[in-house]
């Protein structure tokens, strides 16, 4: 009975679920900063300098803030630090001409003039306007955002009602223009609070409003149709863009006081157009999804299995032990290693490292160490998770290698080494040339591939033998069963126990956990949107892993019951095959959300997606085959074999 208690550990799935989600409810949108992120006090009177950060569309590549206002540069540009992270993503920061001075209002100040555009020029600022790029700024650490409100339900809890209130959001950035016109007069407001004590304030908001207005230079170089004391009078015309005209760019700077404190600060940058109730919706028809699969789980384990184990093991007489049907029949070929076993243990390692990086990358910002303060930290986060996990990536590897009871340990740790890196760098490296070719931000620079490159061969590289040699020292998992020297011929296969079925069923369950998170994931990638709910994404993270490891289970069961040992690469790919659902889902919302037209950021799109499909398939593989692989050995250790 010590067997079959053991497999009641399915019944436990649910409580631990039930736990995390509970966690998870407690408020995470407080715990943003990381900690030594220290604010900024500002007097009066203090210097305050905007910069300018990339210009990006959801149509099109990011672009340098200077590739399309040349004739705004300052003296002399200077590059702000940027991190791993916040390079690839293709920030640029840079200093600006747009300055004021702290809690005193500027109006009517001239940043630059244009002056007469040529053909070419207003042709660009046309393209940018078409593709809807965004202009994007930065204060005090802060993005420039412009105000939007929303509709959303809320809770009376003196009446016990729902009501309907609005709430305020940012939306990062500003047009470049709007209907072949120029936003070229900008009011900024600067929201502070201040420090009765020590008199000093911190900035604690940014916003813009831009305007579209026809202005011109008065003989001293002052805007004529603006009054410095109420600032510009808005009104039509505006500023359309064509050949041979002159542009003035102009700005006004407001300080208001708020309530809003520092540490809150980034609370209307986070708040999202749809309301939190649609994630905890997924969540709960997720739940409601694990719940069934628990159940057949549950019931294949504690009431099938029970009775064949206790059938199987009172058998006595040959007759009886030769007329046994179902999973005994192949115990002798069950471990056998399958073909290919060198690339398994690579796909095997390779998911775990995966795995690695993505739990450790949820973990630190669900509890609020990847700051959006901080950015390009979450990036820069994973990247350094992942190479670190190098030595998971060696160690399982070469555990299951040596399970397979085979010896050249070296070559699979090299394949596990550089394969799945060679690929990611494969695909990195032609879509950065055809960036380069377009001259956008978002080319990676000479320096930054070579730090990636380090990364991999310096670090990864040598912790992954580290962890294969680890790993291959120790003694081989003893099979609870030995295994035939002649393989058992495997009967003829209903049509329903193919590989089919198994891409089909494997995959829709745990994609349906995790397909509405994956929609808002997919918004933040590619239309320059935040996503911070890390709380809610580790419980459908948690609950996907859960549903690949059950339904490889359930598969693998099935697989034996026909009398076909070969469970290796099939329960590989029932926890894998979600990711071609992905996929799937990922072309579907190319064509019915986004608007790219130009062919490089659509082969990038397709090209990033699939590389991402295939990295979550070596994942949920890898989580299929161990789940698979300690169902096996747990019920074949169950039962008498002579």
């Amino acid at each position: 009975m010590g067997a079959i208690g053991a497999l009641k550990a399915a019944s436990v799935v649910l409580p631990t679920v039930l736990a995390i989600l509970a966690l998870a409810t407690v408020p995470a949108t407080r715990a943003f900063y990381l900690p030594g992120v220290a604010p900024a006090d500002f007097a009066v009177g203090d210097p305050v300098n905007l910069k300018v950060n990339k210009l990006a569309s959801p149509k099109n590549l990011p672009y340098d803030f200077y590739s399309l206002y040349s004739f705004c540069k300052p003296e002399t540009v200077h590059n702000f630090h940027e991190n791993l992270g916040e390079v690839l993503r293709g920030d640029r920061i840079e200093n600006s001409v747009f300055r004021g001075t702290f809690r005193k209002d500027s109006h009517c100040v001239v940043a630059c003039s244009s002056g007469k555009l040529t053909e070419k020029d207003a042709n660009l600022i046309k393209d940018r306007i078409g593709d809807e790029y965004k202009v994007n700024m930065i204060l005090d650490n802060l993005p420039v955002g412009q105000v939007r409100v929303k509709k959303v339900k809320e809770k009376d809890p003196d009446a016990g009602k729902t009501r309907e209130v609005v709430a305020s959001y940012y939306e990062r950035g500003f047009p470049v223009g709007k209907d072949g016109a120029i936003y070229n007069h900008l009011v900024f407001k600067v929201l502070y609070h201040e420090d009765e004590v020590t008199q000093t304030s911190r900035i604690v908001g940014f916003e813009v409003e831009p305007y579209s207005v026809e202005s011109s230079l008065d003989d001293s170089g002052k805007l004529a149709s603006c009054d410095p004391k109420t600032g510009m009078k808005i009104s039509e015309p505006n500023m359309k863009v064509a050949k041979g005209r002159n542009i003035v760019f102009s700005y006004d700077i407001v300080y208001v006081p708020s309530d809003i404190t520092w540490s809150t600060r980034w609370e209307s940058y986070l708040t999202m157009p749809t309301s939190k109730d649609v994630h905890w919706f997924s969540i709960i028809n997720s739940m409601m999804v694990l719940v069934f699969l628990s159940g057949m789980v549950a019931m294949i384990m504690l009431r099938t299995l029970r009775r064949d184990i206790t059938a199987y093991n009172d058998l006595e007489t040959p007759e009886e032990v030769a007329e046994e049907t179902g999973w005994k029949l192949v115990h002798g070929d069950v471990f056998r290693p399958p073909r290919y076993a060198s690339w398994l243990a690579v796909c095997v390692g390779t998911g775990t490292q995966i795995l690695s990086m993505v739990v450790g990358t949820t973990v630190l910002a669900a509890m609020g160490f990847l700051s959006p303060a901080n950015r390009g930290s979450l990036m820069t986060a994973g990247i350094f998770l992942f190479v670190f996990s190098g030595v998971f990536n060696g160690y399982a590897s070469a555990r299951l290698y040596k399970s397979f009871k085979m010896a050249q340990w070296k070559r699979t740790t090299t394949r596990a080494a550089l394969a799945f890196p060679m690929i990611v760098s494969g695909v990195f490296l032609f879509l950065n040339f055809l960036v380069w070719g377009q001259r956008s931000s978002g080319a990676v620079p000479f320096w930054s591939l070579f730090t990636l490159m380090f990364l991999w061969f310096g670090v990864s590289v040598p912790l992954t033998f580290v962890g294969s040699f680890i790993g291959y020292r120790r003694d081989a998992v003893e099979d609870p069963v030995r295994t035939n020297k002649i393989p058992r011929q495997i009967p003829e296969q209903v049509w329903w126990n193919g590989w089919l079925t198994t891409v089909v069923v494997g995959g829709v369950l745990p994609f349906g956990a995790v397909f509405l998170e994956l929609f808002f994931i997919l918004t933040s990638l590619w239309q320059q949107q935040v996503y911070y709910l890390f709380g809610i994404l580790a419980i459908s993270f948690t609950i996907m892993a859960i549903t690949c490891a059950e339904l490889a289970i359930v598969l693998t069961y099935f697989q034996l019951t026909a009398e076909n040992h070969r469970i290796w690469w099939r329960s590989f790919v029932a926890g894998g095959s979600c990711a071609l659902y992905i996929f799937v889902y990922a072309m579907y919302y190319f064509f019915t959300r986004l608007e790219i037209t130009d062919v490089v950021p659509a082969v990038m799109y397709v090209m990033y997606m699939w590389l991402a499909s295939f990295a979550i398939f070596l994942m949920c593989g890898a989580i299929g085959l161990y789940s698979a692989n300690l169902f096996v050995r747990t019920i074949y250790g169950s039962i008498k074999i002579d």
